[in-house]
């Protein structure tokens, strides 16, 4: 009988030191790059938030401006009839906000029939 507690209390341990590192490990940090005519690039799930800054603007084309997420979404909407006019982005926490932020942006911005371009979600987020 004292075995099978013993067994037990380190299979449990186990358990727990796995979920511990797991959690510690997990990478959240993401970016959103942003440029003219409807360019994009996004990474999401990078260890640093510098890292996917870079990765992000590496795929976007052109000057781009980037935005970070950290527990978060981050949505890109551009003016469906004029790509390389009016535009919008957001970050925010649930995916629902960012994507009506930033067609609110792009609306704002002078977008006539705006849509959403791209989005992405960090692993948190």
């Amino acid at each position: 009988m004292t075995g099978t507690f013993v067994r037990f209390g380190v299979l449990l341990f186990v358990v727990a030191a796995i979920i511990w590192h797991a959690s510690g490990t997990a990478r959240g940090a993401g970016a959103l790059a942003v440029g003219r005519c409807g360019t994009y690039g996004h990474a999401f799930d990078y260890k640093t938030a510098s890292s996917a800054v870079q990765a992000a603007r590496a795929q976007c084309q052109g000057s781009c401006t980037a935005v970070t997420m950290s527990r978060a979404c981050a949505a890109f909407a551009v003016d469906l009839s004029n790509p390389c006019g009016s535009f919008g982005y957001a970050v925010a926490p649930h995916i629902a906000s960012a994507l009506n932020s930033s067609i609110k942006n792009c609306y704002r911005f002078g977008g006539k029939d705006c849509v959403i371009r791209t989005w992405a979600c960090d692993a948190r987020g």
